[in-house]
């Protein structure tokens, strides 16, 4: 079993990019342009080992190699961008990748790329690159190539001894543990359990009981034996049920309007372990938006908007105003939901507005980008 952790630093500690392994400070996959790019990175990985997984590790600085992370990605539905735009799609992976010097909700990420041995080339165009391309790595620059290629092993026995390194063992995984209970969490209720005698799962949170069933805000998921961050949300709520060998996580979201809020299932991930010592992992979209009254809806939209306008222009906002704003990432979300199709974008253009803001009014701007990156995928 592969400490996630220890495998970022063995490959940002081998070599610079190379024809196995890329870094990226971030990737966009809500643009056209960067799923192209991020698309032709995988195709071309891929392409280049044949035989041995590759990676691309994202969240570090290129020029000094300093992991400064990103935001938790739990984008679950990434293989399902793979299969859509590349013949012979590779199997793929996104990790998030726990380093204790980090901010709480940051994280690296780690795309693994796992061949099956054919030709793989993008199956339709998107951005500037056609239909039927296929790229290569030539060092750390991924190239197209002409469709009579030859495709060499070069790698397999670096990619092999890295992995080796990487190994989990008994301190590593103790450490965790204590660290995630002890030191990261210590004002969360914290859990752990074990798994086939073989994976530590830990998670934390503020519960609640509701109807006799158990609640989670504030929730961190962690699988200790990987360094695999599972799921981390501070405003959503989660429900947790576990057996012998599987873990299941449902995760729930807050909406509504006026004062009359619900939470709402949103998405089931269940992990099944097995006694080879390897997991699988399912993920359900169980959502159904909540539908309200239209005219409420265009009232909601259009302060929104006006709200937006104010931020451009930099005119100071009301106290009321103030409160609106923090609602509405949701209400341009809830807006979406009822077919208000411009309401994304409008989203979206208020991000650097947000960000500029910071705090709980951004926070809750992620979370709604989060949700929207689910449904659309799914």
């Amino acid at each position: 079993m592969i400490n996630k952790r220890l495998l970022v630093k063995n490959l940002l500690a081998h070599n610079d990019e190379s024809s196995f392994y890329d870094k990226k400070r971030q990737i966009d996959l809500g643009s056209k342009e960067g799923k192209a790019k991020f698309l032709k990175h995988i195709c071309a990985l891929s392409n280049s080992n044949p035989k041995n997984n590759s990676y691309i590790v994202i969240g570090v600085e290129d020029e000094a190699n300093e992991i400064r992370g990103v935001d938790f990605f739990d984008d679950s539905k990434i293989q399902n961008l793979v299969n859509a735009y590349l013949s012979n799609p590779p199997l793929i992976s996104y990790e998030n990748i726990m380093f204790p010097h980090l901010p709480a909700d940051k994280v690296v990420g780690l795309v693994t790329i796992r061949p099956t041995g054919e030709i793989t080339s993008l199956r339709k165009n998107i951005w500037k690159y056609w239909g039927g391309s296929i790229f290569l790595r030539d060092g750390s620059i991924s190239m197209p190539k002409d469709f009579d290629i030859e495709i060499k092993d070069v790698n397999s026995e670096i990619v092999q001894a890295i992995e080796n390194m990487a190994k989990n063992n008994i301190e590593l995984t103790l450490d965790g543990v204590i660290d995630f209970i002890n030191h990261r969490h210590s004002d969360l209720e914290s859990h752990y359990k074990v798994f086939k005698e073989l994976f530590v799962l830990c998670w934390a949170g503020n519960s609640k009981q509701v109807n006799g069933d158990t609640y989670y805000s504030r929730v961190d998921i962690e699988l200790i034996n990987e360094q695999v961050r599972l799921f981390y949300s501070a405003l959503d709520e989660v429900s947790i049920s576990f057996s012998e060998d599987e873990f299941k996580i449902v995760e729930y979201v807050h909406l509504g309007l006026n004062n009359d809020y619900h939470y709402y299932p949103l998405e089931e991930r269940k992990l099944t372990f097995n006694d080879n010592g390897f997991y699988s992992e399912e993920t359900e979209l169980i959502f159904k938006p909540p539908k309200f009254n239209k005219r409420t809806l265009h009232h909601i939209y259009n302060s929104n908007n006006a709200l937006i306008e104010k931020l451009k222009k930099r005119i100071p906002l009301a106290p009321r105003e103030e409160k609106d704003l923090l609602l509405l990432p949701a209400t341009y979300l809830i807006c979406f939901l009822n077919d208000f199709e411009d309401a994304k974008e409008k989203l979206l253009a208020s991000k650097p507005f947000l960000k500029q803001i910071g705090g709980k009014v951004y926070q809750s701007y992620k979370e709604s980008q989060r949700i929207l990156r689910k449904v659309k995928y799914s």
